[in-house]
């Protein structure tokens, strides 16, 4: 239609100026009477005239009309032909409008809906009109559906590329329904207050920190609209919509930064700890999903919100300080009691640590199976030695007979026949399933136990019968210890030296012999306890000291760093070689430790499917929140990610992307942790 109402438009300016030029020269002879002509024209021949021109007029208008009405009709029957009968009917009662284009997108023509809505499309482009309508031209599958607002109104379009037709559905009220039904949608979540046990004297309404941050809690609720109620002594229930929830987010939760305020006097900090669940109809499961999501919050240090969003991934805002270290005698033997009955009451044991087994993951491993053999317990650590760590194997083969060894340790697949009904799993220094030694154990176990030191991640192993995870904690091996040494049981557990040694190692490893800033009095107190049971030091130096090889693998890394950003640096991997973690790890450190690095990064290849990266920082960067971002996590001063790729330059871009983009966010958190301070 579009070409017919060119060609009209075309024909008629040339009769129209055909007939004035005629008119205008006739005038101009009739007038001067040139070659006589008023003679031979009569004013009868004149009105003649004006009548012939009226009528060529009329037929021409009368044959575009005809035209123009066959091709309206043709594509009325074509949309006729879609919809069914009655079409006219089915377009006011379902808000349809329809329009219809030629091969060059101009649209033909357009149902009423159009006209009642004032939009005047016709001989227009369709995707000049409305370019977001040129993804479906793009795809070209009847599936596709794009939004677009028309006059302040939603339009959710189809296109059927065979008929030319563009289907327009208004669905005005129901994105009304749905952003209000979205707004006023339910949100739970669980306020906790961390360290209120040990700031609490006699009755906590009469201790001024307490009473200030429950004002300040209350105060927040008050201006958010949120529903408050006390859930136990330390928590709070709180209930809200969404809207208040996305004015919270917006906020970053200011509750954090206020409550930090509020006791920043005080010889042990209150900070708070907030799950957050929304994005499902049911309030009892959100509530479920609170609790976890503030579980998470606690074990990763407290101090910050996790919101869970039914079928999406968690989210981590705050997060701000370092777990604060808490040293409570009783609360250990209470621990290590349930987990000495749980034993008692097992057929057997299996223990088991992470994949590429480390020191501290052997080391704690040995403490829980001189636990075990303290009880008198069948037990096996569970070890595949293709994938445990260089040193961690040497020290397996040289501290261990090889009868000791066969007693001591199992394979992943001698371990499945191990199973019975009563067998009980203890998991050490790891809690990600996929992460462990022996993934499929997990299943096959009725009970599982998790310990460890490392801050919580969304994925876990699903309902342990026994769960301590101690991010204030600087090791496995010293969880371990402690429990070993201020467990309830007489006489007391006996640890060999051997033992000891290794698990004095472990420490030594996950501190950086005590340069990390999560050593606390309960490290150096652990080392005690390992020395009164024999740990040799300079044995268990040994046990870490790098091999030629080993060290070639650091430096060359370590000649690799870069500078992407002032006081940071990254080292990588060559393309063709394969790295051991350690080394990685390792290089990493050397990274952190010139003059001028605030925070360090190297990544290498470990394997043709894999990729490793290990993050450390002086304390002015939080390379937690760097490493979140990849994908990994960690602590504030020491954090890893994994990259199941191949591609070492990919790695790299996506480093020097997250660098670019939060490092200002990690540095600020840095900033006021130091404040806080």
């Amino acid at each position: 239609m579009g070409k017919l109402l060119r060609r009209v438009k075309l024909v008629s300016f040339v009769i129209i100026l055909t007939q004035i030029v005629i008119i205008a020269l006739f005038t101009l002879f009739y007038f001067n009477n040139f070659f006589n002509i008023q003679t031979y024209v009569t004013p009868v021949w004149i009105a003649l005239g004006a009548v012939i021109i009226v009528f060529i007029d009329s037929i021409f208008v009368w044959i575009t009309a005809i035209r123009v009405g066959n091709i309206r009709s043709k594509t009325d029957l074509k949309a006729a032909q879609i919809i069914g009968s009655d079409v006219q009917e089915a377009y006011n009662f379902a808000m349809i409008g329809l329009a219809v284009t030629d091969e060059n997108d101009m649209v033909l023509w357009t149902n009423d809906l159009f006209r009642q809505r004032r939009v005047d499309i016709i001989d227009k482009k369709i995707t000049d009109w409305q370019p977001a309508l040129e993804v479906l031209k793009e795809d070209n599958k009847e599936s596709s559906v794009a939004k677009i607002i028309i006059n302040s109104r939603n339009f959710e379009v189809k296109y059927l590329a065979d008929a030319g037709l563009w289907i327009f559905k208004d669905n005005s009220e129901y994105e009304s329904i749905y952003k209000y039904s979205k707004e006023q949608a339910p949100v739970v979540g669980l306020v906790s207050i961390d360290n209120y046990e040990d700031v609490r004297r006699g009755e906590e309404d009469f201790n001024d920190a307490v009473t200030r941050l429950r004002n300040t809690i209350y105060t927040y609720a008050k201006d958010y609209g949120i529903l408050l109620r006390k859930h136990r002594e330390d928590t709070y229930l709180m209930l809200c919509n969404y809207i208040s929830f996305c004015k919270m987010k917006d906020d970053k939760f200011s509750i954090l930064d206020k409550a930090r305020e509020v006791s920043k006097d005080s010889d042990t900090p209150l900070t708070l700890s907030i799950g957050i669940a929304h994005d499902f109809p049911d309030v009892v499961k959100l509530n479920d999903m609170a609790s976890n999501a503030l579980d998470i919050a606690m074990s990763r240090g407290g101090d910050q919100v996790v919101i869970s969003a039914y079928g999406s991934d968690m989210e981590f805002i705050g997060g701000r300080t370092d777990a604060t270290e808490k040293r409570n005698r009783v609360r250990t033997r209470v621990l290590a009691d349930s987990l000495i009955s749980l034993i008692k009451n097992a057929s057997n044991v299996l223990i088991m640590g992470h994949v590429n087994m480390d020191m501290d993951a052997l080391g704690s491993a040995l403490g829980v199976s001189a636990i075990c053999s303290h009880l008198d317990k069948t037990n096996r650590i569970v070890v595949d030695l293709k994938a445990t760590e260089q040193k961690t194997r040497g020290a397996l083969i040289t501290k261990f007979t090889k009868d000791e060894l066969e007693k001591l340790i199992i394979t992943p697949n001698g371990a499945e026949n191990e199973i019975k009904a009563n067998t009980l799993l203890i998991v050490v220094d790891v809690h990600i399933p996929k992460m462990t030694m022996a993934p499929k154990l997990l299943g096959q176990c009725s009970k599982v136990v998790v310990i460890d030191h490392h801050r919580r991640a969304e994925e876990y192993i699903e309902s342990p019968v026994f769960n301590h995870i101690d991010s204030t904690a600087s090791s496995a091996s010293e969880i371990i210890t402690e429990f070993i040494k201020f467990c309830s049981l007489s006489p007391r557990i006996e640890l060999n030296s051997t033992f000891a040694t290794i698990m004095l190692s472990g420490i030594f490893l996950d501190t950086s012999y005590f340069k990390n800033k999560r050593t606390g009095v309960r490290t150096f107190e652990a080392c005690t306890i390992l020395k009164e049971f024999g740990a040799d030091n300079s044995e268990a130096d040994d046990l870490l000291k790098d091999g030629f090889e080993e060290y070639m693998e650091v430096t060359a890394l370590v000649k690799t760093q870069k500078t992407p950003a002032y006081g940071v640096v990254y080292a990588m991997g060559d393309d063709d070689t394969y790295y051991d973690p350690v080394a990685v790890a390792k290089a990493c450190n050397t990274c952190l430790q010139m003059k001028g690095v605030n925070a360090a990064f190297v990544f290498a290849k470990v394997n043709s499917k894999e990729v490793r990266m290990s993050c450390r920082s002086d304390g002015s960067i939080n390379v937690q929140i760097l490493a979140e971002k990849l994908g990994g996590g960690g602590h504030f001063g020491s954090a890893a990610a994994v990259f199941q790729s191949n591609d070492i330059k990919a790695v790299e871009t996506k480093l020097l992307g997250v660098i670019s983009t939060y490092l200002k966010e990690a540095q600020a958190d840095a900033k006021s942790r130091k404040d806080i301070d």
